[in-house]
């Protein structure tokens, strides 16, 4: 997966979250729907989202400089942990506010249009779900596009509930429409908990599973010469780019040209694994062991 291809998807994401938009807001107006209201708001907040997220996976795209030396790839979490936050204090705070107080009103709204409400609602669920199985299909997501995804889900689940909410409300549970907007604010709440953990984690240096540092072992200990490698460091820079140091063991007795000679051909070996990433090689000469490893 490419950077573009994030991009595309997050733009084509953004346009249908307009129309959405206007269409449940629409929809409220004329049914006087709660849970159309709730998804309204969702959606509102998703725009700002998505167009942050659209930003930042194009700034993260930067090639590296003297201020970002490992360059702009974690733009995308910090973008995925201001999603997170606006979706717990903007879209879940309001929808709580908003809903909670009908569950005590005494008798039912009434409703108007309910045909048009229902029909918006499967609309919504179908319109989504084209940048979700879109996204779906790709084998790689960066941070962005993985936040994306998941609120795509959160759109998924939050319809189902609206649309529950509303045919239940319709047939006789007034109840129904707050219970299914406090629904959608749940989901909300649950799923931003998960994607603020997830890429503070990241922003922390969150280090590669340990079949990556056998992998970068491997393949050094491979190299003619490497007696022993050992102080393996790495950690995520980026979506998918990660930056590790290692130390290699060789002979005390080679020069310092024979031991840069073999420090560059470990190099050369571990770029074809590193992809966008970058791996220091430190040359130890001795015949005692090495550190512990990560």
């Amino acid at each position: 997966m490419s950077e573009h291809e994030d991009i595309k998807s997050i733009r084509i994401t953004l346009i249908l979250y307009g129309v959405i938009f206007a269409m449940k807001l629409a929809a409220y107006f004329m049914s006087g729907i709660m849970a159309l209201l709730a998804e309204a708001l969702h959606t509102l907040a998703d725009i700002f989202v998505s167009g942050f997220l659209l930003i930042a996976a194009r700034y993260s795209s930067r090639e590296a400089d003297r201020t970002h030396m490992f360059g702009y790839g974690r733009a995308q979490n910090i973008a995925a942990l201001v999603a997170a936050t606006l979706f717990i204090s903007f879209t879940c705070f309001e929808l709580l506010r908003e809903a909670i107080p009908h569950l005590f009103r005494h008798g039912g709204p009434e409703y108007k249009n309910i045909p048009i409400a229902v029909g918006v609602l499967i609309l919504s669920i179908a319109i989504a779900a084209y940048p979700l199985f879109k996204l779906l299909r790709q084998k790689a997501r960066g941070a962005a596009a993985k936040a994306q995804f998941m609120e795509l889900i959160n759109d998924e689940l939050g319809l189902l509930a609206a649309l529950a909410g509303t045919l239940f409300a319709v047939s006789g549970f007034p109840v129904a429409d707050p219970i299914a907007a406090i629904t959608v604010a749940a989901i909300i709440a649950v799923n931003a908990v998960k994607l603020f953990g997830e890429n503070a984690s990241y922003l922390l240096g969150k280090a590669p599973p340990e079949e990556y540092f056998e992998n970068l072992r491997t393949m050094a200990r491979a190299v003619p010469g490497v007696l022993d490698v050992h102080d393996i460091k790495a950690e995520y820079v980026g979506p998918e780019v990660i930056h590790a140091d290692l130390h290699i063991r060789v002979a005390p007795t080679l020069t310092v040209v024979q031991a840069h000679a073999i420090a560059a051909a470990v190099d050369g070996r571990l770029e074809t694994v590193m992809g966008k990433g970058m791996c220091h090689v430190h040359v130890d000469a001795g015949e005692g062991g090495g550190k512990g490893e990560g």
